[in-house]
């Protein structure tokens, strides 16, 4: 027999099949649910129960701690791969081989040129301007430069659409920088692999030799593999959502880019720094402030600590904390807001509040740090976050119309006035 979950409302019994996912998750089928009830609908405020889609993509488990992308466990492909080969892992369900690595470069190489009018817009940007919201204009710009729709029952067409974007997001990344802090625009250099490619184009000088560091790239290159996919979160909901109304492959990303601007998403890195600095101009006494987290009638939350989906240890966390550990000792930096960083990380894994609550530091905690470390302004912080998270969203994308889902359309339940007659505006 099999498993059915029952719904039984003034007497008229309905049975739903209860079925089950790859890693054994349940899931009761409510596709037909408001037909066969009567008009009968589901009430689920920010979706945290309810499955929008089925995707091949990433597996997420909170509870373990557990992060896969494509079936592979996230701290082997951290410790053994790297974002070039993840980047294809994703668009394509399966590692590169030797001569698909190369060719995937190279296909990358070859859109990697963004059209000089792209200058004109992001000059027309006030040096005021965030960085956020100036990347998502200049991605959706690229739907100007690249108006052809691409062909959904293309692969051919989709993989073009898929490496075009790939090569030009960081090239728009590395100009926001370099815009507001006032400085030339880099050119990408298809000599470079991709993440020292984008690091080159945030920091080199007209007038000197870039030295790359192999902490500080492989550091970069660990981050943007930790970020590149997460599953349903609000920035992919929105990806799939917009482009579920046939909506461009750029356009759904620069949706994406917005939702990621959120402080309670993508944003959440810039507030560990910002809190950071908040303390030190307080005087550093980091215990009046672990104190402060600790006081229910306090508004004061630690940022970087615990998360929503993980309830142990953020698996991305345990990565990243070396790579931190690496780059602060590397580099020698003498920075306070640094020091108060390593005592709150001290304070939550040995003081008994956190560790029974189980607020462990997160990855945006280890990740606010290490881009402070390198000296990227913290504005730029969620900027750095979209590039991480470009591939996964484009897989997504992909996902979502190669499976020709239905347009995204929410419920919801009426709770305004009751119908009522017009009044004439003299007897008002």
């Amino acid at each position: 027999m099999s498993d059915v979950a029952k719904f039984i409302h003034n007497g008229k019994e309905l049975e739903f099949d209860v079925n089950v996912g790859t890693m054994d998750e349940k899931y009761v089928d409510f596709s037909n649910f408001r037909s066969q009830s009567g008009g009968i609908i589901t009430m689920d405020p920010g979706y945290k129960n309810t499955g929008s889609c089925k995707s091949a993509i990433t597996y997420l488990d909170g509870e373990e701690g557990v992060l896969m992308y494509r079936g592979y466990p996230i701290e082997q492909l951290a410790e053994k791969s790297n974002f070039e080969e993840v980047m294809y892992l994703l668009l394509k369900g399966e590692l590169p081989t030797a001569e698909q690595a190369k060719k995937f470069k190279s296909d990358i190489n070859e859109y990697d040129v963004v059209s000089e009018d792209v200058t004109k817009i992001l000059n027309a940007f006030p040096s005021t301007a965030h960085p956020m919201g100036v990347l998502s204009t200049l991605t959706s710009s690229l739907t100007a430069f690249n108006p052809k729709a691409v062909n959904v029952k293309s692969e051919e067409d989709m993989y073009r659409a898929a490496v075009t974007l790939l090569a030009k997001f960081p090239v728009l990344a590395a100009w926001t920088l370099r815009k507001m802090k006032g400085l030339p625009l880099n050119y990408s250099d298809s000599k470079l692999g991709y993440v020292e490619n984008f690091y080159s184009m945030m920091f080199k000088q007209p007038n000197k030799e870039l030295e790359m560091d192999p902490i500080v790239i492989d550091a970069l290159d660990k981050l943007l593999i930790l970020h590149a996919d997460h599953e349903q979160n609000c920035s992919t909901s929105t990806v799939r959502l917009v482009g579920s109304a046939h909506t461009g492959l750029f356009a759904s990303i620069s949706s994406g880019v917005s939702a990621l601007w959120g402080p309670l998403h993508g944003g959440a890195n810039q507030e560990v720094v910002e809190m950071l600095e908040r303390i030190q101009e307080d005087g550093g006494n980091v215990q009046k402030w672990v104190d402060k987290a600790k006081d229910k009638n306090d508004d004061f939350r630690l940022m970087g600590f615990g998360h929503r989906v993980y309830k142990n240890f953020d698996p991305r966390a345990r990565i990243i904390k070396k790579a931190a550990d690496q780059i602060l000792d590397k580099l020698g930096i003498q920075d306070p807001a640094l020091d108060i960083a390593k005592k709150l990380e001290q304070a939550a894994l040995e003081d008994e509040y956190f560790v029974s609550r189980k607020l462990y530091p997160n990855v945006d905690f280890y990740s606010g740090i290490i881009y402070k470390a390198l000296g990227i302004p913290t504005e730029m912080f969620t900027v750095m976050f979209a590039v991480g998270r470009l591939p996964g969203w484009i897989s997504q994308w992909i996902e979502m119309r190669t499976n020709n889902e239905p347009i995204g359309r929410p419920r919801q339940i009426y709770v305004g006035e009751p119908k009522r007659d017009y009044i004439d505006l003299g007897n008002r």
